[in-house]
């Protein structure tokens, strides 16, 4: 099963710099979007389809701001639109899952705390709630892979220059823990580092410009534990820009189940 995750900075702009015809020759499984910055609406057209596969789209509601896809080859037998936070504070991001017999596959946006829409507040709100929720759900006898722009980077090596960056929202202190409770404590896998540990493997320059300035890798696929096994092949693709994020391809030793 390939699964591929991109943030696309807006799906229009993306689209015409060829994302959709590229995506058609991956063979992907599943393809989470994230940031596409469209009302659900504008992407019911042919060009923002894929033949071969169901699409779901959760928006803003509102505004062209942030708003998550998820691409399928099956069907899935059910969606969840949110993460239901009591807070409210998930409604900041943007989650859409897929679920399937055993399986769970969802598109996460995380509050950046980078525009003047977000605080450093939120943020931190959304994480520990999400915390809590992955806490909770580890319990189900499900596995889950999510798949997004987590807005912050875990390792040295995933952030140029790392040392000039811990004062800055993406690299602060308490957002390398939480990302290191999530893998020691939690027991989720960062499914990228089980299958590659090549360093300066970056997924995000803030430049737009792939080698241009810094590079950061924000964007995982985070999967259940019972899954770290089955990752087969990782990789971020470098040859085409879409973004100024970079798509985030993994293999996994699974079959996704035909409905």
């Amino acid at each position: 099963m390939r699964v591929i995750s991109l943030s696309v900075d807006g799906i229009f702009q993306a689209a015409q710099r060829g994302l959709y015809d590229w995506l058609a020759n991956q063979d992907a499984d599943l393809i989470c979007l994230q940031d596409l910055r469209a009302l659900e609406y504008e992407l019911d057209k042919p060009n923002f389809q894929l033949d071969g596969y169901f699409a779901y789209f959760f928006d803003s509601g509102t505004k062209h701001y942030n708003g998550v896809a998820i691409y399928t080859r099956v069907q899935p037998k059910a969606l969840i639109y949110g993460l239901g936070f009591s807070s409210g504070v998930d409604m900041e991001g943007r989650y859409l899952q897929v679920d399937y017999e055993h399986l769970s596959v969802g598109s996460l946006l995380a509050p950046s705390a980078t525009s003047e829409l977000e605080s450093q507040e939120v943020k931190i709100k959304f994480f520990d709630d999400f915390q809590a929720h992955l806490d909770k759900i580890t319990r189900k006898r499900r596995e889950y892979i999510f798949c997004g722009n987590w807005a912050m980077a875990h390792t040295a090596r995933d952030v140029t220059n790392s040392s000039e960056n811990q004062h800055n929202s993406g690299f602060l202190p308490h957002e390398r823990q939480w990302l290191s409770q999530l893998f020691n404590q939690l027991g989720y896998v960062d499914a990228f580092r089980r299958a590659n540990r090549d360093p300066d493997e970056y997924s995000w320059w803030p430049s737009g410009t792939i080698d241009e300035g810094e590079g950061w890798r924000t964007d995982f696929q985070v999967v259940s534990n019972s899954i770290g096994p089955k990752v087969e092949y990782a990789t971020i693709y470098k040859i085409q820009q879409f973004s100024s994020h970079l798509p985030v391809i993994i293999d996994y030793d699974i079959e996704l189940e035909q409905l």
